[in-house]
Order: C-alpha cells, then structure tokens, then sequence
C-alpha cells in the first residue's frame, strides 16, 4: 500500500466531511481519495480569492470536477488583498478560514459536514519549518502544522501531513487524473516557492529521509509547546488576571516570559516579539519599589504597571485586563 493511500485508510473524520478544494494536484488528489472512500457523505468548497485573472477558471475547473464526481460544490468568493505590514500568505489564509466557516454556518448548517480536510503534505510542513527556522521562531514555529485542530465549531484535518507532495502527484499521473496549476507557484518573490524550488531538492539529495526525520521533529516540538501551554494556564490561574507583579518576579525568568506570552495571546489577542517580550522581562526585573513605572508597546497595545498587577490595554478602546 503506497503511503497516499494508507493516509487516506488511517483518516477517521465525522461524516458527512467537507474537503477544500483548489484544483491543484493536492486538493485533487484529496478529494477524489475521499470520494471513492465516502460515497455520498463528501462535499467540496473553493474559496475564489480574486487576486488574479485565472481564478474565474479555477471555479469552472473545479465545478467541472465535482459535477463528474457527483459532488456538491459550494464556491465562496472573498477578496484577499493583504494590508499594510501583513503578508499576502497570511491574507489569503485568513479568508480562506473565514469563507470556510461562513459557508459552515449558511449551507451546512442542517446536518452538513463539521469536519473540513485540507490538502497539506510532508513538502508543506518541511517548507513551514523551515520559514519558521529563518524567521528565528519558538516552539509553537517549529511545531508547524498540525494535523487536527478546532476553529468556529468546525474540526480540521491535514490527512496528508506523512505523505510526500510527489507522491500524490504520482497517484494522479496513474489514474489519469489532470489538475491545475496555480501560476503563483512558479513565483520566485515568494520565499515559500525559493524553498521549494531550490532547497527541497538539495535537502533530497543530502538527507534522503529528511521529510520524516522533520515531520518527528515537529512533534517534538507539538509536545514540548503542549507543555509550556499547560505549565502557563497553570501559572496564570496562579496569578491572577491581570497578573500580579509580585507573583511574576517570583518565577524564573524562562517561566515568567512563558507566562506572561501565554496571557498577552489568550486574553489580549497580541504576539510581543522577541525584542518587546525582553524589554518587559527588563522592567519587571528592575520594578522593585511601589513607585516604579512599566509602560511597553505591544502590537497595537500597552502593558503597564496598575498598581499591584501588570495591565494590558488598546489606547483606540481604553480597556483593560
């Protein structure tokens, strides 16, 4: 049994399942696995992104297919342009995520999927590492993507997270089986596609293995964020919330910073980079008389020193926690 389609024997969604689908190799690889195994139970979804020309024939493509397949489609049109400081990957991400779940919430409601299966291979999560790796990521980086996870009452899965992307490219050539492709990916101002284009091959060459032996490594790291998320529910039950001041500088710096990133992401919605997160373990350090000040800029918030707790507010809101 080749390792597509013992992927697609280990999958286990709820049924009826929705798959997203592109009309590239992946999707069609996917979709087509899926409908074979589920009869009947499988939906498809193609989220039109309007940023080029050639999107009006990715919908005709993949209505043609599911007409063939006997699977209902549903299209939600979204306009992804990025904004000022965001990245065009991020972009569409987003509005893929939030197409998906408003088509969850308006054509499936009654009885339709609650699972959504997405395309991504042991190519995609090697390609994720490594953006993670030369942006100088943490844990929750190196942990890439993962392989189940909930969002807006839908569960996703990434059945192909073990499968090589040319092995399902090989499963299609066998069937006979035509697809699409997406001019982007051809880009070379993209830095997902310079990996692709140039160190995948290299790292093929050198580390046969290298697929698995990072896709392990990914869940080393899963697990060890796993960790440091309950260590920091723990902490912060603890502290309270707002956290108090004295409760942090009686934990280790290394515990204090996993904290205090746990409670700015959770209950603020704000990442503090590096830089920020250190200036703040800075303040805390020196903050030991009553009359000390901490004030920091977060992303579009600030962290400052109320009293006996540290508070984190968006000057736009004046809220605080």
């Amino acid at each position: 049994m080749s390792g597509f389609a013992a992927a697609i024997a280990a999958f286990a969604p709820r049924l009826p399942l929705a798959v997203a689908y592109s009309g590239g190799a992946d999707s069609t690889a996917l979709l087509r696995a899926c409908a074979a195994r589920w009869p009947g139970q499988v939906h498809a979804v193609h989220v039109h992104h309007g940023l080029q020309a050639a999107a009006d024939d990715f919908e005709s493509h993949c209505r043609s297919v599911c007409a063939a397949l006997g699977v209902p489609l549903v299209v939600a049109h979204v306009q992804a342009r990025h904004a000022s400081g965001q990245s065009p990957e991020d972009a569409a991400r987003r509005a893929r995520y939030a197409a998906i779940a408003e088509v969850a919430a308006r054509d499936w409601a009654q009885g339709g999927p609650r699972d959504v299966a997405l395309a991504q291979h042991a190519d995609d999560q090697v390609e994720t590492m490594l953006l993670a790796l030369s942006r100088g990521a943490g844990l929750p980086g190196l942990a890439a993507m993962p392989a189940q996870w909930e969002r807006d009452g839908l569960r996703y899965h990434r059945p192909l997270l073990a499968v090589p992307g040319p092995d399902l490219r090989a499963w299609l050539a066998e069937q006979g089986v035509t697809w699409i492709e997406d001019p982007t990916n051809a880009d070379a101002a993209f830095t997902r596609n310079r990996i692709r284009a140039q160190l995948l091959p290299t790292l093929a060459r050198a580390f046969p293995s290298f697929r698995a032996t990072f896709a392990r490594s990914a869940g080393h790291a899963a697990q060890g964020q796993a960790l440091l998320r309950e260590l920091a529910e723990t902490d912060l039950h603890a502290l309270g919330v707002p956290p108090t001041i004295a409760g942090l500088r009686a934990l280790s710096r290394a515990r204090r910073a996993n904290v205090l990133r746990h409670w700015l992401v959770s209950v603020h919605a704000t990442a503090p980079s590096t830089a920020q997160l250190d200036e703040l373990l800075d303040q805390l350090e020196a903050c030991r008389t009553r009359g000390h000040d901490i004030r920091l800029k977060v992303g579009a918030r600030f962290v400052r020193r109320r009293g006996d707790v540290l508070d984190c507010y968006n000057p736009a809101l004046s809220d605080s926690t």
